[in-house]
């Protein structure tokens, strides 16, 4: 999570979400407002301190960035907008993911909620946190032995493809997609490991939430080893399986034991061929 909030830090295109960013009626975009630019600003500051620390901060560290973020709020505090929610909402992000002050953050999602009702903002925020509070639900109930609720559907090829079809095997649901840096960063580990027990009996699925099939089939092409099956529709972050299994991150992985039942998951590095290779041994 914390690798997510910096990368949509190093991103200025999410320093406004959708409601912010509105074309105008003629399709131009509007001009950043006053507010959106100094929240810029801090941004900037805040992403040079994470970058220059590889992500390793302290709220010492970052305690003069939260002063600006206190000076803005109180320079618009009688503007209830949604230019200042997301002020609210940067700040409290940065206390929840970065420095993992759950309880501060909490307080300022309540101080935002309160200050800013009624703005189209926080009728998104809501609709988010209810969207969270339910792919939690779902990831909660992906408990190692417990049994995994299986799909049924077809891959790249138009084949049959579900974790049951492998009973007996070892498997891995392999929830990725060609944008995501940290999954192709994560893919050698993984094509490792499937090359080393594939022939013991590990499989893997891929979930792709790819946009592009020819990007996806041209990244496939391109990496030797990455030949197992692939569920793809096309829909991005909406897509099906994704929603299923209450994915909101990638890389997500599930990894299923020849009875069908969930023996972890989001193994990653050392940890993933581990856990391969115990599962064999029994």
């Amino acid at each position: 999570m914390q690798r997510k909030l910096i990368v949509s830090l190093l991103a200025v295109a999410l320093l406004a979400p959708a409601v912010l960013r509105a074309q105008t009626t003629d399709g131009a975009r509007p001009a950043p407002s006053a507010v959106q630019t100094e929240l810029a600003a801090i941004v900037k500051d805040v992403r040079l301190k994470l970058k220059e620390r590889q992500g390793k901060v302290t709220a010492a560290d970052l305690a003069d960035h939260f002063k600006a973020f206190d000076a803005l709020i109180a320079k618009h505090a009688n503007e209830k907008t949604d230019a200042m929610a997301h002020v609210v909402y940067m700040k409290a992000m940065l206390y929840d993911q970065v420095l993992g002050d759950k309880a501060t953050a909490g307080k300022l999602f309540q101080q935002m909620q309160a200050d800013y009702k009624g703005t189209q903002y926080m009728e998104n925020f809501a609709k988010q946190q209810a969207l969270k509070a339910a792919s939690e639900k779902i990831q909660a109930s992906l408990t190692p032995g417990l049994p995994f609720p299986d799909f049924n559907e077809k891959d790249l090829a138009g084949q049959p493809l579900s974790v049951g079809a492998f009973k007996g095997k070892v498997v891995l649901v392999d929830f990725w997609a060609t944008w995501c840096g940290p999954c192709v960063q994560e893919l050698p580990n993984v094509i490792e490991t499937y090359k080393k027990y594939h022939s013991q009996g590990f499989e893997i699925i891929g979930i792709s939430l790819d946009s592009s099939r020819e990007k996806l089939d041209a990244f496939i092409k391109s990496h030797d080893g990455l030949t197992w099956a692939q569920y793809f529709d096309g829909q991005g972050w909406k897509n099906k399986l994704a929603g299923q299994y209450g994915v909101h991150g990638i890389p997500f992985t599930v990894l299923v034991g020849p009875d069908g039942k969930i023996l972890g998951k989001g193994l990653r590095g050392e940890a993933l061929g581990e856990a391969v290779g115990k599962a064999l041994k029994k």
